[in-house]
């Protein structure tokens, strides 16, 4: 397969807004509890880096209060709209292309963003710059390469086609320049850029209902790539979605790490 350029998951898909969703139920109780725990209140000035959907946005803004700000930032903000009030301001940014969009701020945060990013080294300094002194930032991001099955548990041939389609999934993702074992370098890529009180931990659903509508859906957004790339037939694709909707397999998400710093 030769090298491909552009997201390979397009916010403006149908499917896009189903895998938001998803994401929430299965990962806002994680971001929510550090983003509680690195002491986000009023009047604080946040950057959702790569929001996609509202949750988090949502969550800080009130968090933040009238007297707050939070800057919600992705290469297509259209499922944002509907947050797009004080305190919170919608803008296209590319965090790994552009200078960040202000300094200043008291939190910065990114989730299941960089690992998609090319041009990773710059999105990181950008966020790190546009902190002030004593701020925090928090990177939560996927490392498919330390779990790539979205069926630990291969016991059968729905599950061994799962992770066959799984394994077309991760080629297209590293064919548009995604960095697959990312989130395991996270703590020492704060570490070396200066943060101080550097943590991690990491969280990985097994099974969930929001696990199967994740699958569902990423499975439908990219079926033409899948078939075009020849890494799956539709044939295998139809067989894979009703073997979802059947409700017999536990199916997974790569394990999401979440590392977090304060700026010197």
């Amino acid at each position: 397969m030769k090298r491909s350029d552009g997201y390979l998951l397009d916010n403006r898909q149908t499917e896009a807004g189903e895998r938001f969703e998803a994401f929430a139920t299965l990962f806002d109780p994680t971001t929510f509890r550090h983003l509680e725990g690195l002491g986000i209140g009023s009047g604080r000035r946040c950057w959702e880096v790569g929001a996609g959907g509202t949750s988090v946005v949502s969550w800080l803004a009130e968090k933040v209060g009238p007297s707050g700000q939070v800057l919600a930032t992705d290469i297509g903000t259209s499922l944002l709209a509907s947050v797009a009030r004080p305190p919170v301001e919608v803008r296209v940014h590319d965090v790994g292309a552009e200078e960040p969009p202000g300094e200043g701020f008291d939190l910065v945060h990114a989730r299941l963003v960089l690992v998609h990013v090319p041009d990773r080294e710059r999105a990181l300094q950008s966020m790190i710059k546009a902190l002030r002194p004593g701020g925090r930032l928090l990177i939560e991001d996927a490392d498919p390469a330390l779990q790539p099955l979205v069926c630990p548990d291969e016991h059968g041939p729905e599950q061994r086609l799962a992770n066959r389609l799984r394994h077309g999934f991760r080629r297209l993702l590293a064919d548009r320049g995604a960095d697959l074992s990312y989130g395991r370098r996270l703590p020492r890529l704060l570490r070396e850029a200066g943060l101080r009180g550097v943590e991690a931990d990491a969280y990985f659903p097994l099974t969930s209902p929001a696990c199967a509508v994740l699958e569902s859906a990423t499975i439908r957004q990219i079926r033409d790539t899948l078939v075009t790339a020849n890494l799956a037939t539709n044939e295998d694709i139809d067989r894979h979605l009703a073997n979802i909707e059947a409700g017999g397999m536990d199916l997974a998400t790569a394990p999401m790490i979440s590392a977090w710093g304060t700026k010197a």
